[in-house]
């Protein structure tokens, strides 16, 4: 059984219709990339299946629970930790603060995720503590979204945009940290722009146009068909 699977979901704003029938899935352990050019209904995808925008059909089920129509916090409680685009740490709070206001542990796991193990997944972040969250850098910033979602002890991790305008070293750091939680067996799907540095680390690759998904496949799927990158996301 997928840990998320989107059966030809549907959706949009007001009477423009943005997404076309998209389709993927994400099994436990799996990284799965969701890539396209600005505006191809990357964000909306990741939306819809996160209870912020209403699917208008199709189906999106998750751990077997279909939650066409489930209100957020509802969909977050069955195990999906949302990174969102420009990462929205809470700006009132300190870095420490902005981790320990979402921690819970609601699936009883043996080693959850805690302030001690979030740091030592991301470690530039433990002299920042007592920083508030908005004063620190963006590539902290960033880890301090992703350490935030941990701190729900998801099943599925989404990331919507994981590295956007980070230092290349920095981006490292994130991919490095997303290696690691692939191996203790959490699901993940992302959203990004640094195809090449997604290659060796995602499982499945889906690839949108228009709101629709026009191509899926492995990492050799990909390197067999050089013409996907020119295709899909030159300009």
């Amino acid at each position: 059984m997928s840990l998320l699977a989107v059966e030809n979901i549907t959706a949009g704003y007001g009477q423009s219709q943005v997404l076309f029938d998209v389709t993927l899935r994400v099994g436990e352990g799996q990284v799965v990339s969701l890539l396209g050019r600005n505006g191809m209904g990357k964000t909306t995808t990741l939306n819809t299946i996160a209870g912020v925008l209403n699917a208008r059909s199709g189906q999106i089920t998750i751990s077997g629970r279909h939650v066409n129509g489930w209100q957020p916090y509802d969909i977050a409680r069955l195990g999906i930790g949302l990174v969102p685009e420009g990462r929205q740490v809470f700006p009132n709070l300190s870095a420490r603060e902005n981790l320990l206001a979402t921690a819970a542990n609601r699936f009883n796991e043996a080693h959850p995720w805690t302030l001690d193990r979030v740091l030592s997944l991301f470690p530039a972040l433990e002299p920042r503590l007592d920083f508030m969250g908005t004063l620190l850098s963006g590539g902290e910033q960033q880890m301090l979204a992703i350490g935030r979602a941990l701190m729900t002890n998801p099943r599925l991790l989404v990331l919507d945009d994981a590295t956007e305008g980070l230092a290349p070293q920095v981006r490292g750091a994130i991919w490095d940290a997303i290696a690691e939680l692939k191996k203790v067996g959490l699901g993940i799907l992302l959203v990004d722009k640094h195809v090449v540095d997604l290659l060796p680390l995602v499982d499945t690759h889906y690839v949108m146009e228009k709101g629709r998904v026009v191509w899926s496949g492995d990492r050799v799927a990909w390197e067999s068909e050089p013409d996907i990158h020119s295709t899909y996301f030159s300009v």
